[in-house]
């Protein structure tokens, strides 16, 4: 428990530090003389770098543990942030972000890794990513309109320095109460452990493969279930740049930043539901997707309804789908291959969130890039696995629980 602390502590830190960015970023660059399409790719590149970043992390967090990467990831992202405080071209701001990118690609695979690993009981684990979901959006409640308020006050070199010792300061505590190597989970000393029996509904992944099987396979999971992340970040991506350029990019980062915060705050209104947990993290995360799609398409179709409300429920339906979305992962892959999992994962996201700005600033003059989205999500359910390929007849009824909820 004290180690989930600690790594809380460090992800409230981290995610203050870079969410606080999400405001200002826009305003920094159009200040520096960027396009608007300039500013789409620069918010594309940085996601694009995480690809080799995330490839590297699969395998070498399952093979050497998280504490290493997540504090190379926090004091990178500090030194590039104190160099990105005394830049003065957009093709600048697009190095370091595409560097920043890379680097901070093995700090989320790193976290989740961390905190599944300090429990077997698949409960505690789903406990564990809720409170990952709640620290992350406390803090990304908060740093957008911080991030415009320290702005407005100091500027924006003082911000990124501030900011650039924050996540440097974070890195070397990490560095000091990170437990080094894998955290293993003792097996009981009476018995061999091939001898002991898996957990109910972990005898066979829920993708079908016995405990054998999943050791031979590259991946426990289907695939199809990528696919998921990779859209939702690819309209969080349009989201994130379109709010700054609303009328014609003169919004207030004040303004933007309270938007971003009330994103924040419907996230945390139903992680706050912790009676959501004993439902099937399947059906939460298509209920929450789904919720999400309705939010775009609102946004596109209905702008006379205020931004505002639809903001909170498209936050709500965050904070529905992203502990929901760990917690599949875990289930399905049985406890194994986490590290691998959850960078496959982070890839999904860097590529959708990478197409996402990219195909707002392309294509924002002939259609809503509001509506892209919400086709987009609607594809994701599409796509989304609704069998398993064991027979329900095998199941024993705690299996069926946790598969159906």
């Amino acid at each position: 428990m004290k180690t989930a602390i600690w790594l809380y502590l460090f992800l409230f830190l981290a995610v203050f530090d870079l969410h606080a960015q999400y405001p200002i970023l826009t305003p920094f660059a159009i200040s520096l003389g960027a396009a608007p399409t300039f500013i789409g790719w620069m918010m594309g590149i940085y996601s694009l770098t995480h690809l080799p970043g995330n490839l590297i992390a699969g395998t070498q967090i399952d093979k050497h543990g998280s504490r290493r990467y997540i504090v190379f990831s926090l004091l990178g992202a500090g030194i590039i942030l104190l160099l990105q405080a005394h830049i003065h071209t957009p093709w600048q701001l697009l190095a370091l972000r595409s560097i920043s990118g890379f680097v901070l690609a093995f700090l989320s695979p790193a976290c989740l890794a961390l905190l599944a690993q300090l429990s077997n009981d698949p409960v505690k684990q789903g406990k564990y990513m809720s409170g990952h979901g709640v620290v992350h959006t406390l803090a990304s409640v908060v740093s957008p309109a911080a991030g415009a308020v320290i702005v407005g006050s100091m500027g924006f070199s003082a911000t990124f320095s501030s900011l650039g010792y924050l996540l440097i300061l974070t890195g070397v505590i990490a560095l000091l109460t990170m437990p080094k190597g894998l955290i293993r989970q003792p097996q009981p000393a009476t018995e061999p452990a091939k001898s002991v029996p898996a957990p109910s509904g972990f005898s066979k992944s829920k993708s079908g493969h016995t405990p054998s099987e999943s050791s031979k396979a590259f991946l426990p999971v289907s695939w199809r279930y990528f696919m998921l992340p990779l859209v939702i970040a690819c309209a969080q991506g349009i989201l994130f740049f379109e709010l700054p350029l609303r009328g014609g990019g003169h919004s207030s980062m004040m303004s933007t930043g309270l938007l971003f915060s009330i994103i924040s705050i419907g996230a945390l209104f139903t992680l706050s539901m912790l009676f959501l947990n004993r439902y099937s993290p399947k059906l939460r995360l298509v209920a929450g997707v789904l919720l999400m799609s309705l939010s775009f398409f609102v946004m596109a179709a209905m702008p006379q309804i205020s931004l505002s409300i639809v903001l909170f429920v498209l936050g709500m339906s965050k904070g529905i789908i992203f502990p929901a979305m760990a917690t599949l992962f875990i289930h399905l892959s049985g406890g194994s291959k986490l590290g691998r999992i959850f960078s496959l994962q982070s890839i999904a996201t860097s590529i959708g969130s990478f197409i996402g700005p990219i195909t707002a600033g392309q294509l924002r003059t002939g259609v809503s890039p509001y509506f892209i989205a919400f086709i987009l999500l609607m594809i994701g359910i599409l796509l989304l696995p609704y069998y398993t390929s064991r027979p329900a007849a095998s199941l024993s009824s705690s299996d069926a629980k946790s598969v159906l909820g």
